[in-house]
């Protein structure tokens, strides 16, 4: 039997709930008439309970989804998701390189101005470190991903990787533990030590991939049309997860954004805005006002709030690390500068930066970071997650090694922390020699995706192209 992940009403209602209560909405009425129905807690880990509700069941539950997207938040004030008005919350909101400000465009979102080339446009060389250390960051992080915290740790002392120096491994395992904890099944054959033949395909490393065919076809002007346009074109439905699944059976529907960004969408702030961020901070270096105005308009076709902030915040710190000029510490704040400061994004990020601070030991960051958010939050979750990065970002400062290591041990959604600050700390190290060969040697300058045309490219030649991109006036 066929059980579609992410998209089926009995299963979206549970994480409405919850998403309803981190933002104030009060669904205690709406989660009592659903439980009273019989109606199950939202999957742990999966995408889909494993049995199909009753007709009966399945009709409330698209009932209740409608009630509570009705019902009030009284965070909207701090945490809106329209540009202008986050911007008129951002007071230190960097100037954009060529001084002017963004004006409509076709598709009713938001188009960017046209610019000169920066005058220190990023070199391929840079670019090239940075779409390594994403996916090498990714891929250390691909077969712990679904994992608990403790059984991450586990399996990693088994064979005295701990802390984390090197890619996962099952030798030398016993066998009662990989038992208790096995690896992630989709990625167990392709991401460990012992069988990693090149980049396996992941969606952290497919959205970079769209968005460079996105701004290959629309450049700088893009609107979220055009994102759902390439999508449509370029990206198999059943390689989406999450908010992307949702907003993607929502253009189906015939719902244009930003509408299929919020209609049944219970995953709006989640991370899959951030995981398609790195491309806008590499094509905007030095411009991170530029770079989060077009992570935003590629945001809006699938989250709100938060979920969007998160990948403004990520894209402005790419673009402020693209230059070379900065440290990691300058490109976090830099970062916070395009998020509404009374955000919950931008609390959880300010906590962890603080936390990585104060801490010499980063296990005791981590368990602080799971401790404030892991009873509340889905491991998949925006704010959670990016908080992580920012930590783990902070206390290696900056070091490649050090911050997907840290990304990763610390859990959650491993592969997409492990790839953002493999990136972020990629374009750090300058050059693809900077970061170790034990590392980049097993990718063997290779990727795989599904993205069209693009199934075995190389690293090198995937940077030359973004390099296109970023010089492309």
């Amino acid at each position: 039997m066929l059980r579609l992940t992410w998209v089926q009403p009995e299963d979206l209602i549970g994480h409405e709930l919850r998403q309803a209560s981190q933002d104030g909405r009060a669904p205690t009425a709406v989660a009592a008439r659903w439980r009273a129905a019989g109606g199950p807690e939202a999957p742990l880990t999966a995408g889909a309970s494993p049995t199909p509700a009753s007709p009966r069941l399945r009709l409330l539950a698209t009932g209740l989804l409608d009630e509570l997207a009705d019902l009030p938040s009284p965070l909207t004030e701090h945490e809106p998701t329209d540009l202008p008005a986050i911007k008129s919350l951002c007071p230190d909101w960097p100037l954009a390189a060529d001084g002017r400000t963004g004006e409509a465009g076709h598709g009713g979102t938001p188009r960017a101005p046209d610019r000169p080339p920066h005058p220190r446009p990023v070199s391929p060389a840079r670019l090239e470190a940075a779409w390594l250390g994403r996916a090498v960051g990714c891929l250390l992080g691909k077969p712990v991903e679904k994992l608990p915290l403790t059984a991450i740790r586990n399996l990693a002392r088994a064979v005295g990787n701990w802390p984390l120096t090197t890619y996962f491994t099952a030798r030398g395992v016993p066998g009662d533990l990989l038992a208790r904890h096995p690896w992630n099944r989709r990625s167990a054959s392709t991401s460990l030590a012992e069988n990693i033949d090149g980049m396996p395909e992941d969606d952290d490393l497919n959205y970079p991939l769209l968005a460079l065919l996105l701004l290959q076809r629309h450049g700088r002007g893009f609107t979220t049309t055009d994102v759902a346009r390439v999508w449509l074109d370029e990206l198999p439905a059943g390689r989406t997860f999450t908010a992307e699944r949702v907003a993607y059976r929502n253009l189906l529907s015939g719902l244009e954004p930003p509408l299929t960004a919020r209609h049944h969408n219970p995953f709006r702030e989640w991370i899959g805005a951030l995981i398609r961020a790195d491309m806008h901070g590499w094509t905007n270096p030095g411009d991170p006002a530029a770079a989060a105005e077009q992570a935003h308009r590629d945001a809006t076709l699938t989250h709100t709030g938060n979920g969007v902030y998160a990948a403004m915040f990520t894209a402005a710190v790419i673009a402020t690390a693209a230059t070379g000029d900065h440290d990691i510490h300058a490109c976090l704040r830099t970062g916070l500068t395009v998020v509404p400061p009374r955000s919950r994004l931008a609390r959880a990020v300010r906590q962890a930066i603080g936390l990585a601070h104060d801490h010499a030991d980063f296990t005791t960051v981590v368990d602080l970071l799971h401790r404030t958010h892991a009873a509340t939050h889905h491991w998949v979750h925006a704010v959670p997650n990016t908080a992580l990065i920012a930590a783990a970002l902070t206390h290696a400062r900056g070091d490649f090694t050090g911050s997907i290591c840290r990304a990763v041990s610390g859990g959650w959604d491993t592969d997409s922390n492990g790839a953002t600050a493999g990136g972020i700390a990629g374009l750090l190290a300058g050059t693809p020699d900077a970061l170790p060969e034990r590392w980049t040697a097993p990718l063997k300058n290779r990727l795989a995706t599904s993205v069209g045309g693009l199934d075995g490219s190389g690293f090198d030649t995937l940077a030359r192209l973004t390099h296109l991109e970023a010089s492309r006036p």
